[in-house]
């Protein structure tokens, strides 16, 4: 059913309207949906507007999919958006063992330099560990703000 619903155009910002047209479903649902989904959080503007980005219309499908196409319950379809997410997030965190800076740069498309502050500067008080780590969350912050 999904292949029937029109492609998503390229704007940062859809109106619920849009959304609604987008997805195939009217605009109080999706305004429950915000309730049951907490991961489901439109940007408000004037006058409690809701914006909803790229990720979110997809988001709204899937929900859609689960609910319309294979049959969820509400609370079953709120459980599997949980398990997808979680599975999202787990593919992009390091693999157990895995050395933080060739993690580093295996993200930076392989280039095999040393990136800048590669290690903490002196008289930080940072310990290499700490500080590999904390690139990385850095790193996977910029990922996600890239989504947006």
């Amino acid at each position: 059913m999904e292949s029937t619903l029109p492609s998503i155009p390229a704007k940062r910002y859809f109106t619920i309207g849009e959304v609604g047209d987008l997805c195939g479903v009217k605009p109080h649902v999706l305004r429950y949906w915000e309730q049951e989904f907490t991961q489901l959080r439109p940007m408000k503007r004037r006058g409690n507007r809701r914006y909803y980005q790229h990720h979110e219309v997809l988001m709204i499908r899937k929900i859609r999919d689960l609910l319309y196409e294979q049959g969820f319950t509400i609370s079953g379809a709120r459980n599997k958006m949980q398990e997808i997410l979680e599975s999202e997030r787990d593919k992009k965190r390091p693999a157990e063992g895995q050395d933080a800076l060739a993690q580093f740069q295996d993200s930076n498309g392989g280039l095999g330099q040393e990136p800048v502050f590669a290690t903490p500067p002196e008289g930080t008080g940072v310990n290499t560990a700490q500080w590999h780590s904390l690139r990385l969350e850095l790193l996977e912050i910029r990922e996600l703000l890239a989504l947006t």
